[in-house]
């Protein structure tokens, strides 16, 4: 094979890896699922089957469950994420968003979602707000309020009320199904042997016990 056919071959093969990187592109104007159908049950996130469009109506475009904060978990962290399955209208559109609303000092523990990139408008509130590259750089400041800052994709990245008032955030992804994994609850909430964990952080076996109980 000549050189310009390897590059050709190579080029071709990088353009691939790009486009199936990222949610396919709608080959119509809106697909709202048909959550109904036997075919949804079985269905990932992704490929959900579309109903008759002239079953479509406004109001699968309009989403309200975001007007009140949800139920905050013990780290001061309230989170309504949307998808599809629940806000018909943004199927197949290569988006999703969640409201996150931090009591004061409260926090989104560091995680990472690794399908898509999310951009962070901070509603109300002061909120320090940062990730860290693939070389341990950190890029952390306080965020105030009409502010955005962007998270990339796949990196760690975290919130924390530092403000005196209650703080919410608006965040959007880039593809309709981001997933997310919360760096604790990913390492000592799951099955990963004691004794490397015992290695990799320095800890005991009591204290890797005590870890496994708060995050498991």
């Amino acid at each position: 094979m000549s050189s310009t056919l390897t590059l050709l071959f190579v080029n071709f093969i990088l353009l691939c890896a790009t486009t199936l990187a990222s949610d396919p592109d709608p080959i119509q104007d809106y697909c709202l699922p048909n959550l109904k159908s036997s075919a949804s049950r079985t269905a990932h996130l992704t490929i959900i089957p579309c109903k008759n469009s002239s079953e479509a109506t406004t109001d699968d475009f309009v989403f309200s469950g975001m007007k009140v904060p949800g139920n905050f978990t013990d780290t001061g962290l309230a989170a309504i994420s949307v998808n599809p399955t629940i806000f018909p209208g943004i199927n197949t559109l290569g988006m999703s968003f969640v409201r996150a609303d931090l009591k004061v000092g409260g926090i989104n523990p560091p995680h990472f979602h690794p399908r898509a990139t999310e951009i962070a408008y901070i509603v109300q509130g002061s909120v320090y707000s940062g990730f860290v590259d693939s070389t341990n750089r950190v890029f952390a400041r306080v965020v105030e309020q009409g502010e955005v800052m962007v998270f990339p994709r796949g990196l760690v990245h975290f919130l924390m009320n530092v403000g005196k008032k209650p703080a919410t955030v608006f965040g959007s992804f880039n593809s309709q199904n981001p997933g997310m994994q919360k760096i604790p609850a990913a390492i000592f909430g799951s099955g990963i042997n004691d004794k490397l964990l015992e290695k990799a952080f320095g800890l005991s076996p009591k204290q890797i016990a005590l870890m496994r109980r708060r995050f498991g």
